[in-house]
């Protein structure tokens, strides 16, 4: 029976909400770091994958970022790359210190925006073994500015607010990350509310705003232009009916990186998350963590 316990490790000055699942039988065992998407904590479909990884016999870690979910941090739902950055090498030292686990048999595995920093993560390091990910986006300009330059410029009194607001340490202002169509939400494209609200469990309430500023950071983020860099093998599970980023991105990227298998599921960048699809996904990921996560004698 899975067992999955809450725990926390530091990152700068505050602490992240950790989430640690054991396969059965004895360790040393090898691991996957869960990363979420943007906006998303643990308890938006998380749980599946780590019963689904440790059934297989894989220790599964996954976190939430500061200043999400039930991590520390304030301002609440600020968004930061180099923060981002910092808490995903904070929970590679804690996957790391675990006496369960075997420390040179560790995978990252990414969703959605958290594919950006998993795909960063693999660049500047030599150490991870093997990583993943899924409906990847690998640029926050590329999805943002899919709805037009217009869109893109209802933003820039609220971002402007928030930058003075942050210098003067005055409360920050606020935009939704995700909207209907016509909204003025970072995420505005048919379907992303309601795609996002199917991965959000029941009594179970979805922040839905960052801090207008995080905007800048995401529109500049482009993990994509990394992807030479990246040494370990690569699974890019892409949705061909992708819907929030042009699917080529991830194709491009997989044509990079010198270990990638790319492959392609009958989904949108939600359906991914659920039967039959989600079914499809898992089963290519377990297969190929252990390939890759295969202990050497």
């Amino acid at each position: 029976m899975m067992m999955t316990v809450r725990t926390s490790f530091p990152s700068g000055r505050d602490e992240c909400a950790a989430w640690l699942t054991l396969p059965a039988g004895p360790g040393p065992h090898p691991a996957v770091l869960l990363v979420h998407g943007g906006g998303a904590t643990h308890e938006m479909m998380l749980g599946q994958y780590e019963k689904w990884f440790s059934d297989a016999g894989i220790a599964v870690v996954s976190f939430d970022f500061r200043h999400l979910g039930e991590s520390g941090g304030r301002p609440r739902q600020l968004v930061s790359r180099r923060r981002y950055a910092a808490d995903l090498d904070a929970a590679l030292a804690f996957t790391r210190a675990r006496p369960e686990i075997d420390a040179g048999r560790i995978a990252l595995w990414g969703t959605s925006f958290g594919a950006s920093h998993v795909l960063a993560a693999a660049a500047r390091r030599d150490d991870i073994a093997a990583a993943v990910v899924q409906c990847p986006v690998f640029s926050g300009r590329a999805v943002v500015s899919r709805a037009g330059v217009r869109h893109l410029a209802r933003f820039t009194t609220p971002i402007a607010s928030d930058l003075i607001r942050a210098a003067l340490g005055l409360p920050r202002k606020y935009v939704p990350i995700v909207g209907r169509p016509g909204e003025r939400a970072f995420v505005n494209q048919p379907g992303a509310l309601e795609g996002w609200l199917s991965v959000t469990p029941a009594g179970h309430r979805f922040d839905n705003r960052i801090t207008a500023a995080s905007g800048l950071g995401m529109l500049f983020y482009d993990a994509a232009s990394r992807a030479s860099r990246v040494r370990c093998p690569l699974l890019v599970c892409a949705c061909d009916r992708e819907n929030l980023i042009e699917p080529t991105i991830a194709e491009k990227v997989a044509a990079v990186v010198p270990r990638a298998v790319l492959k392609h599921y009958d989904a949108d960048h939600f359906t991914v998350y659920h039967p039959p699809a989600v079914e499809h996904v898992v089963a290519d990921q377990i297969d190929f963590l252990r390939t890759h996560l295969t202990r050497v004698t």
